[in-house]
């Protein structure tokens, strides 16, 4: 881990960090004066965040990787306050030529990589007796969508589980919600994609700003929602 510099503030981890998303979170979290550890695989995309945000090269979709990375961040940054999982995968496939491979790999990183991550950071956050967590849901997980579905399961699937989790965790003072947007107008899209496709497309900084907001003391009394964000 690199931590040169770190701000003092809230301890929020955002996975997925090297990405258009979680490259936007990581630094309004950081704007926001939280003490922001990144966690990607990819190192390069790592490399380009600024300083005083804090790195750690972990494959979130690894079912083992999760409790050892808390540890360390733990032990070199302190009790985390947030987690922010922005990791997702995406494969067009309708639902009679889904393969296993496919079904498999869309439940290991939009649903096990949440799932894996929560059960990594619960623990730390009861010991805070306070803790927001959010992940990125979308919305072919709300409404059914023809074409994709193995994403759209997965989707649905890590909905349910936010439900799941709000129920298990607000108790414990730990608030779980997610945010569901349609598309992102993100650099991989607008070259796959139709200019018409991308109208309503929400950036990346819009969806950080409705992160910041769900992880601060202001969006205290919600924990459990699914909060829609496709765009005007």
């Amino acid at each position: 881990m690199t931590n040169e510099r770190l701000p003092v503030g809230r301890v929020a981890i955002v996975v997925g960090a090297a990405g258009e998303l979680g490259r936007a979170t990581a630094l309004k979290l950081a704007e926001h004066g939280m003490t922001v550890v990144a966690v990607d695989r990819n190192e390069p995309g790592l490399e380009g965040l600024p300083n005083g945000i804090a790195r750690e090269l972990v494959d979130a979709t690894d079912p083992n990787a999760a409790a050892p990375m808390l540890e360390r961040i733990v032990r070199d940054v302190g009790l985390p306050d947030v987690l922010v999982n922005t990791i997702g995968a995406f494969q067009i496939g309708g639902a009679l030529n889904t393969t296993p491979d496919l079904l498999r790999l869309m439940i290991d990183v939009n649903l096990g990589s949440a799932l894996w991550l929560s059960q990594a950071v619960a623990p730390y956050m009861e010991r805070n007796g306070t803790g927001a967590i959010v992940h990125i849901a979308s919305r072919p997980g709300i409404e059914p969508s023809a074409g994709m579905a193995a994403y759209a399961v997965s989707k649905a699937a890590l909905v349910h589980l936010t439900r799941i989790l709000d129920l298990e965790l607000r108790p414990l003072g730990i608030r779980v919600n997610s945010i569901a947007p349609q598309l992102l107008d993100t650099a991989s899209n607008r070259a796959a994609l139709p200019k018409e496709a991308l109208a309503h497309a929400v950036t990346p900084e819009a969806i950080a700003e409705v992160v910041a907001f769900l992880v601060s003391e202001a969006a205290a009394p919600i924990s459990g929602a699914i909060l829609p964000a496709y765009g005007a």
